[in-house]
């Protein structure tokens, strides 16, 4: 059976992840930060969706905590002996404008470079081992980018940097990684979600006049680009996947 950990697979974007793995048969595994509630509840929905699949898990582990990373990578192999899919979903952010540099502080640098970007490579250097033994052709990792790193516009200046870490980052480990394991960067536009109402209404007017296909994405859209790149785009590694409506048009 198939195996796929979502790192924050319990925020919107993560539980559509989750949910269309487990549509398709997967074994998942969600980690989660701070949201056991959420978590727990997921948990329940996945089983719902596949009682015929008894291995779904979910497990503490932020994936900027070293001790928690070794832990979860312990669990998975004790649990499932094999990893096929690593999905770096798990990333924070706040709202500040680009021209006030004195907003973004140094914590929220730190706090964002290692969570979106460190954590990340964390991820992929401890499961590196157990996506070797997949029983599929090739492993495949999964980063969740942004088109803030493409673009610079975003929630903040640092957030956008960041995002371009983890595009060059996604080129660099296809390149080492190959032929073993593909790395894939799936770079949503904004995404609609709980957190929408954080930013300021004439940032999504401007976002959403700036969107050809005049809508903003939903966590179903990035899911299924992710499940496409697993399932699909066999013969793709080092790509980066944008998920925008053609922002990058405007």
């Amino acid at each position: 059976m198939k195996c796929v950990l979502v790192t924050g697979g319990a925020g919107e974007i993560g539980s559509a992840i989750c949910r269309k793995f487990a549509e398709s048969g997967y074994s998942v595994i969600v980690t989660y930060n701070s949201n056991a509630q959420k978590a727990e509840k997921l948990l329940e929905e996945l089983n719902n969706i596949s009682p015929e699949i008894p291995s779904h898990s979910i497990f503490h582990a932020p994936t900027t905590d070293p001790i928690k990373v070794t832990e979860l990578q312990k669990f998975v192999a004790e649990k499932y002996g094999k990893l096929d899919v690593l999905v770096n979903n798990a990333g924070i952010t706040t709202p500040v404008k680009h021209e006030d540099l004195d907003a973004l502080t140094d914590e929220w640098i730190d706090k964002i470079m290692a969570t979106n970007f460190k954590g990340g490579f964390a991820m992929v250097r401890a499961m590196k081992d157990l996506l070797l033994k997949s029983e599929e052709k090739t492993a495949l990792v999964v980063n969740i980018s942004s088109i803030a790193g493409i673009y610079g516009i975003g929630s903040n200046v640092a957030y956008c940097a960041s995002k371009s870490a983890v595009d060059s980052m996604t080129r660099s480990l296809a390149r080492a990684l190959a032929p073993k394991i593909r790395v894939v960067s799936v770079s949503p536009g904004f995404v609609e979600g709980e957190y929408t109402k954080n930013f300021d209404p004439a940032f999504l007017k401007n976002q959403m006049d700036n969107t050809p296909l005049e809508r903003f994405a939903q966590g179903d859209d990035v899911a299924n680009a992710v499940f496409s790149v697993a399932e699909h785009l066999t013969f793709s590694t080092g790509n980066i996947i944008t998920v925008d409506g053609g922002r990058l048009l405007k």
